[in-house]
């Protein structure tokens, strides 16, 4: 499926999106949504007027927890009525429409403490999310900060193999595997953390080599 056909199945989603969590919570692939949210924020050490940067904003549940505990959140989505929903949720942010694989950095210079994304980056395949990440750690951090990222994701390779065959998901999404994500990683220069949450979701914590 092309960028514009995945931003129109999003913007037909974005008035029903957060029920469609709600009803799902307990299954495949938003088992554990809330606590793995929940983890996110607890990873990422925020105080007040923490910079953050929310990739993948869509309805804006991730960022209105930062919002919450007082930091400064921006916010990108490629769906024009996702962010719709967020600026009517949550006025203070700071939104831009964009689409991750083209050049967005140019809108959004000022380096900040924390880049987060809940449920995005299994849109794009393993090559292409390490160089997202690369692109994030060199143009969007702060001295200390690093990136987290809660998706779709399995402890390693065997298990997402199983799960798909239980699931039959869609083949043009690319669910992590922690291990074989974590070593392409660190090959490219990025350590990497991972937390397994639920059955199908977990967080990773991304730092550049030498960071700290």
């Amino acid at each position: 499926m092309n960028q514009s056909s995945r931003s129109q199945l999003f913007d037909n989603w974005a008035k029903n999106y957060d029920n469609s969590i709600t009803s799902d919570k307990d299954g495949f692939p938003f088992a554990g949504y809330e606590r793995i949210l929940e983890q996110v924020v607890s990873l990422a050490e925020v105080k007040p007027n923490t910079r953050i940067l929310d990739l993948g904003i869509g309805t804006g549940n991730l960022a209105e927890r930062f919002v919450n505990k007082g930091c400064n959140v921006h916010g990108l989505d490629f769906s024009a009525e996702m962010l719709t929903q967020t600026k009517a949720k949550l006025p203070q942010v700071n939104l831009v429409q964009a689409n991750l694989l083209d050049d967005w950095t140019k809108e959004l210079q000022t380096p900040f403490d924390r880049v987060v994304s809940a449920y995005v980056f299994h849109e794009f395949n393993l090559e292409t999310k390490i160089r997202l990440l690369q692109q994030i750690s060199a143009h969007c951090l702060s001295t200390s900060g690093f990136i987290l990222v809660a998706d779709i994701a399995f402890p390693d390779v065997a298990i997402r193999t199983a799960a798909s065959q239980h699931w039959q998901w869609d083949e043009d999404e690319y669910y992590w595997a922690a291990d074989e994500a974590i070593t392409a990683c660190e090959q490219a220069g990025l350590q990497v953390a991972y937390q397994q949450i639920s059955s199908c979701g977990g967080v990773f914590t991304f730092t550049s080599k030498g960071a700290g």
